[in-house]
């Protein structure tokens, strides 16, 4: 890909800890007893994963042969994802080292029942708005969950530039009101949200997503195993999901679809036939355990986009 086909991919990069306790919290933590709760649960299964929604966006774009750049802030602790994003061959320009803080991360642990408990350090994601993307020209951005002042600084500086972008509120639901989200759908070229998020953002801005849609070029909400629907020049298209042999692990497979979107976008392709290939991104995901373990080939994609939607399109 040329250079003018970077996508500045905006959002948090952060370790994820998952860990599995063999039993059932019920079992440890009494009602009665929550006053002075002390527990401790035996975990013998445990992993590490790269995540956040811009180290997972740019991860999926790269392998639809994308070419990613994304925009975060990470700590003294991310020489490892660092080294992992350059074999990767993605662009790590935009991703600043704070030296004086770790990378944000998330620690979970789930029990047998699929309960989780979680914490979750920001990090130098509370920085993200010090990381300032003008100056870096793009095809395309997204502004992913971040900080919210990192988000609003993205979405300002892109929209001064002139550089269309996808504003994906995500995990960032709670910290915006209604005249946040107004803000920051002026900015925006087109918005994106699962069907949960959706009914949020109705119910903060008081207009429905069809509305709202009107005054952007497209609005895209994901409905989990019913696809996904598209708003775009007053009219509704339902997209069919793509089947699945089997539901592993659905963490990141709003930023698989991202990608995809991203994807037909920058090569001009039409927003119905970006947001099939968004289906199929998100349909590869949820088959493997963890946001960036999945490892389809360029091949692989484009059969599973021909075989369910027709669409012949070959991918660079």
């Amino acid at each position: 890909m040329t250079p003018n086909q970077d996508v500045l991919i905006c959002g948090s990069i952060a370790f994820d800890t998952i860990a599995v306790f063999e039993g059932c919290f019920r079992d440890h933590i009494l009602s009665d007893n929550l006053k002075s709760l002390s527990v401790s649960f035996f975990v013998p299964t445990l992993r590490k994963e790269f995540g956040g929604c811009a180290g997972n966006i740019a991860y999926n774009l790269k392998l639809l042969g994308g070419h990613p750049v994304p925009v975060g802030t990470v700590g003294q602790d991310a020489d490892d994802y660092l080294q992992r994003l350059r074999d990767l061959q993605i662009d790590t320009r935009l991703v600043r080292v704070l030296p004086d803080t770790y990378t944000a991360q998330c620690y979970i642990t789930t029990d047998q029942d699929n309960n989780q408990i979680a914490s979750f350090h920001p990090g130098a994601m509370l920085r993200s708005a010090e990381n300032d993307l003008t100056g870096h020209a793009a095809r395309w951005a997204i502004v992913s969950p971040d900080s919210k002042d990192g988000m609003f600084a993205h979405a300002e500086r892109l929209h001064a530039a002139g550089i269309p972008f996808i504003f994906d509120l995500g995990q960032a639901m709670p910290l915006f009101d209604g005249d946040d989200l107004r803000r920051m759908v002026a900015m925006s070229s087109i918005l994106t949200a699962n069907d949960y998020e959706a009914s949020v953002i109705e119910d903060r801005m008081g207009q429905s997503i069809a509305a709202i849609a009107a005054g952007l070029q497209a609005a895209v909400i994901t409905r989990g195993g019913e696809g996904s629907t598209l708003y775009a020049q007053g009219e509704q298209t339902d997209i069919a999901p793509v089947p699945v042999s089997q539901i592993v692990d659905p963490t990141g497979c709003g930023d698989a679809h991202r990608a995809g979107l991203l994807y037909g976008l920058v090569n001009d392709w039409s927003l119905r036939d970006a947001c099939c290939l968004a289906n199929v991104m998100g349909g590869f995901k949820i088959v493997s355990q963890g946001p960036q373990n999945h490892q389809p080939s360029r091949d692989q994609i484009a059969a599973t986009l021909q075989r369910h939607y027709g669409i012949d399109a070959g991918l660079a």
